[in-house]
């Protein structure tokens, strides 16, 4: 069950990839920038994050479940929430803001070669 530590992150990276470049695309600031800086967008910004990455959460959950009945024999709420967010929520919330400015720097770069 140790591919979960694996699983989880790239999964939230190919989910942040794929929010980065549709942020880059419309010219949206970086995402972590959004929610620690505007009051105003700050719940839908963070709303939109746990959309994208809700499968991710939920395939999250139901390894950890099945990890923890496996090794303790019991399942732990707050273990469980623990980690899906360390494994799922941050690294999302983490890369999609960097994502947005590659991204808006290489669209920037062909559009000008071009």
């Amino acid at each position: 069950m140790t591919f979960r530590f694996v699983l989880q992150p790239t999964m939230a990276l190919l989910m942040a990839i794929r929010d980065g470049f549709k942020d880059a695309k419309i010219g949206r600031a970086p995402y972590f920038w959004t929610i620690v800086n505007d009051a105003h967008r700050r719940r839908a910004s963070l709303d939109e994050g746990i959309e994208a990455t809700a499968r991710i959460l939920a395939l999250g959950l139901v390894m950890e479940i099945i990890y923890q009945y496996r090794v303790f024999g019991t399942f732990h709420v707050l273990e469980a929430v623990n980690f899906i967010l360390l494994l799922c929520f941050i690294p999302y919330l983490v890369m999609r803001g960097p994502i947005n400015r590659l991204a808006h720097w290489w669209m920037q770069r062909r559009h000008t070669n071009a």
